[in-house]
């Protein structure tokens, strides 16, 4: 039960402290799209969401806030983009219009958030914590019509250019402002505003009319106007701030009315304007009307597709552009390059649908492809030949289907094996039979096998036959050679793929140890200089070689298993032993090492000796009396009840250590997810995803008064390699902390009783439990306090008065609540270490 505490103590300080981070619902969705991209699984994200802070009960809010979306998240937030974009002042200037236009396209970036919040919950539907189950697959990604996003993508921007010059080819009209400049022998600049009857006041001159007339043709007016006036001078027309024109956009587009905009703007900056094409609308026939006469007539694929952009002209006031429905959606899949839907026009045939989709893949099967229509009650396959293409008209909702070819070869056949170069090559011509596929392959291999080598032929029904041929006949001309037939697969097989790899091994006491390629004639002189010859460890005396025994044809096991050979090398590195001994195929050799051949190993003293630092073990019995005796012994100041050896860590104890926390871990676990309570279970999840890491040190309790006074005793332990002693300086204080009412360090009084110290802390508090008082010594030792006795109080130490334990058996969550307030993380994790010793 002890141990159950301290564990979950540690947890919950541990997940109380990330909890208190609370994160929002949408970073909540982040993180699981996060992850998920990631490859993470269920468990794993529902971990880390613990680990952020995130309850059940958020969770459960998350889950109802999408399940009262769920039936309108598209459509409702869609109408009220609508409802925003239609209560905008179609009649604002041209100069708010801008900032209008700039809302439209935050409506519809709101819309694509809505569109990435569905991805989101829809990757959501993998968590099931605590019985919250996310609705799945809430809206199906309808198909894109190719060219419909065009006018609405947020990537895009049709706004009108501002910042260039007036074009040539600009018309004037009343609200431009136009600035004539004339210098040389009279200097005047003239800025004047066209009036609504599209005239310009000149002083001294008098009204010119302008509108009408193009940016080049007001130019060369404006000259001949006022040229006999200021002879010798040039004069030159430009438009400061352009007026602003009021169009009407009408039909199938998402956001139909009136616009005010830039006199540059064009019928594509009016769509953009509008909010794109909808769905019902069509892109192949946008027509623009100019005082009830149609002046533009735009196909939005001719533009896409060829860059034709003859169409889209400059607006100007009173314009009206009309979008009408389309004529047919079909939709193209298979070989083609871009598999997609398309609007087509009731005239247009299969052929054109090819060119918008780019065209055949370089794998189509071009022959013919595969139309499935409505037809009536019932849907109807069409199979269209290649020369039908261009007269076969495609109606709305058919399917066209592009198949691939065949995924065989009408003229191949294909060498496999011991062969130069094996590989695919042509029937046919130069190569009709074997010898003909061998030669064009540049001939056998070294080690080829030529007795049975193995075709592979199909037959009419497809299937799959077997045929052996000889190669060897065939190529010394007494057997008739094979005729070849498409797809034929010939594998001559090498001698060596047969055998097998043959190695050598050789372990122990080489600059190289590992496996070798075998090679015939091989020494052990010869192998061990292939390693790198022997290491300065090696033993010159034991040499061992081990051989499998292998006979293909017993028909029982037998007892033996392998032969074991032993050797020594002698001086001139020959090794002594049965002569002319040589290594055969799988061979393993083992170099020993001597027996007398250490290494120094140092251990390290510090603190208050004469001499500390690192000392070499002289022998495999070195013990603490024999490293303070090489220190010169213990400094006048020191402490020695107060000394600590720190030992290094072996693989083995930390595996032992880890084994117990795991045990005890899956223990608790298993006690937390038997509770009801929500709490019990989400700390149960995060209990099994703790880890607690273990150091690489710990410390060992010793006594090293008594390993000075009796050298070799009990007490004076054996050291090992990395053994750190840390002798302190006298300490005269008393450290007191748990249940009593004001913790504090006092100077030790030699002597005095538990009784004594408690006084001076205040008392025990309420919770302490008075019998169970312990000190914890300097030297890393715990020993209960006697109350009767002064002798268990030592300098240094420190006094701990534990907690009562509970009247009844404490759930989890009691449990983890006296955790949150006892000591510190790591006083307890260094307990819980202790307590699993």
């Amino acid at each position: 039960m002890t141990k159950k505490i301290v564990f979950l103590i540690v947890l919950f300080l541990s997940f109380q402290w990330v909890a208190a981070q609370s994160i929002s619902d949408e970073q909540v969705i982040k993180i699981v799209m996060t992850e998920k991209e990631k490859g993470s699984d269920e468990k794993t994200i529902a971990q880390k969401l613990l680990r952020q802070g995130v309850t059940p009960a958020q969770l459960r809010r998350i889950k109802a806030k999408y399940d009262q979306e769920q039936e309108g998240l598209g459509a409702l937030d869609v109408t009220a983009i609508k409802r925003n974009r239609q209560a905008v002042d179609k009649n604002a200037p041209v100069n708010d219009r801008k900032g209008e236009n700039f809302m439209l396209r935050d409506e519809k970036a709101k819309y694509n958030n809505l569109q990435k919040r569905e991805m989101l919950q829809s990757e959501m539907t993998f968590l099931d914590i605590d019985s919250v189950v996310y609705y799945n697959n809430l809206l199906k990604e309808k198909e894109v019509v190719y060219g419909r996003n065009l006018f609405n993508n947020e990537l895009l921007t049709f706004e009108p250019a501002m910042n260039i010059p007036t074009p040539a080819d600009y018309v004037l009209g009343a609200g431009d402002q136009v600035i004539i400049d004339i210098w040389g022998a009279s200097q005047q600049s003239i800025d004047g505003e066209i009036s609504p009857d599209g005239f310009v006041v000149v002083e001294e001159i008098g009204p010119i009319k302008l509108a009408g007339l193009t940016v080049a043709e007001a130019n060369e007016y404006v000259k001949d106007m006022l040229g006999g006036d200021y002879s010798g001078s040039s004069i030159t027309l430009s438009v400061g701030t352009t007026r602003s024109v009021k169009v009407e956009v009408v039909g199938d587009v998402v956001t139909p009315g009136s616009y005010t905009l830039s006199a540059f703007s064009t019928l594509f900056n009016a769509l953009y304007t509008a909010g794109g094409i909808s769905d019902m609308g069509t892109l192949r026939e946008i027509n623009v009307f100019r005082s009830g006469k149609s002046v533009a007539k735009i196909d939005v694929y001719d533009y896409i597709i060829n860059g034709n952009n003859d169409g889209n002209i400059r607006l100007q006031d009173n314009d009206l552009i009309v979008v009408g429905p389309y004529d047919a959606i079909v939709s193209v899949g298979g070989k083609v390059k871009r598999p997609m839907k398309y609007e087509m026009k009731d005239d247009e045939t299969l052929s054109k649908l090819l060119t918008f989709a780019g065209n055949f893949t370089g794998d189509a099967f071009t022959k013919n492809v595969r139309v499935i229509r409505k037809s009536g009650r019932e849907y109807s396959v069409h199979t269209v030949e290649k020369d039908a293409f261009a007269s076969f008209k495609l109606f709305d909702g058919d399917s066209i289907f592009v198949d691939s070819i065949i995924p065989r070869f009408s003229n191949m056949v294909e060498v496999k094996g011991a062969v130069f170069h094996p590989g695919m090559y042509e029937t046919g011509g130069n190569i009709n039979t074997v010898l003909d596929l061998i030669d064009a392959a540049d001939g056998l291999r070294e080690d080829a096998f030529t007795a049975r080598a193995v075709m592979h032929r199909r037959k009419p029904d497809r299937r799959l036959e077997v045929l052996a041929v000889n190669i060897e006949g065939i190529m010394d001309g007494t057997v008739p050679d094979v005729e070849l037939r498409k797809e034929d697969v010939l594998f001559i097989p090498s001698v060596n793929d047969m055998r097998g790899e043959e190695t050598l091994r050789i372990n122990g006491e080489v600059n190289y140890p590992g496996v070798y390629e075998y090679a015939e004639n091989t020494t052990i002189e010869d192998f061990v200089l292939q390693a790198g010859g022997l290491t300065n460890a090696a033993s010159m005396v034991k040499v061992d070689v081990f051989r499998r025994i292998y006979d293909a044809k017993a028909l029982a096991e037998q007892d033996t298993i392998t032969k074991n050979f032993s050797f020594a090398i002698k001086d001139g590195f020959v090794v002594e032993g049965e002569p002319g001994f040589l290594l055969e195929p799988f061979d393993e050799v083992h170099v020993r090492k001597s027996p007398v051949n250490s290494v120094t190993m140092n251990v390290t003293v510090e603190g208050a000796v004469n001499f500390a630092g690192d000392y070499a073990m002289y022998s495999r019995n070195y013990r603490l009396s024999d490293l303070i005796n090489a220190a010169g012994g213990l400094s006048e100041f020191a402490f020695p009840e107060g000394a600590r050896l720190y030992r290094k860590m072996t693989d083995e104890e930390r595996a032992q250590r880890e084994s117990v926390m795991k045990l005890s871990q899956i223990q608790m676990y298993e006690e937390s997810m038997r509770s009801e309570s929500d709490y019990d279970i989400t700390l149960a999840d995060s209990l099994m995803n703790l880890k607690l890491e273990l150091g690489d040190v710990y410390a060992v309790a010793i006594n090293l008064e008594m390993a000075i006074e009796n050298p070799g005793g009990v007490e004076d332990i054996v050291l090992r390699e990395s053994d750190v002693l840390t002798v302190p300086q006298y300490t005269s204080t008393i450290k007191i902390s748990g249940e009593v009412r004001y913790p504090i360090t006092l100077n030790y009084k030699k002597g005095e009783k538990l009784s004594y110290y408690i006084k001076r802390a205040g008392g025990y508090t309420d919770r302490a439990k008075k019998s169970g008082v312990y000190a914890i010594y300097m030297n890393g030792g715990v020993s209960e306090i006697s109350k009767r006795s002064s002798g268990d109080i030592k300098p240094g130490c420190e006094i701990v008065v534990p907690t009562k334990s509970a009247a009844k058996k404490l759930s989890t969550a009691e449990i983890v609540a006296i955790g949150s307030s006892t000591a510190s993380i790591a006083t307890m994790i260094v307990t819980m270490v202790n307590l699993m010793k």
